[in-house]
């Protein structure tokens, strides 16, 4: 017989942060730890098509099991890309 196992789900925003804390059955998936949080339901900037997801910062699959103490954490698309950024900065420093 299954036992339960406790999650956290965390989404974090420039100006917010969520954490639920999720009790499910073991063998439970990340995509059931996420939508048990009711994240979905708060933010509907997230779209689990999109957003990729993690479990204490490694990436993972909405198929993964979770086991109990796990963070899932669901990430925000980036904006920028990080190399181009990198070259914007390097021409600006290299201009002064």
């Amino acid at each position: 017989m299954p036992g339960k196992i406790a999650v956290e789900v965390a989404y974090a925003l420039p100006e917010k942060q969520y954490l639920q804390r999720v009790t499910l059955q073991e063998g439970a998936t990340v995509e059931e730890a996420i939508r048990a949080s009711g994240l979905l339901e708060l933010r509907t900037d997230i779209d689990l098509t999109k957003n990729k997801v993690g479990i204490y910062s490694r990436p993972a699959k909405l198929s993964d099991i979770v086991h109990d103490g796990d963070r899932v954490e669901i990430y925000r698309p980036l904006i920028a890309d990080p190399k181009e950024l990198r070259r914007q900065r390097a021409e600006k420093s290299a201009k002064k």
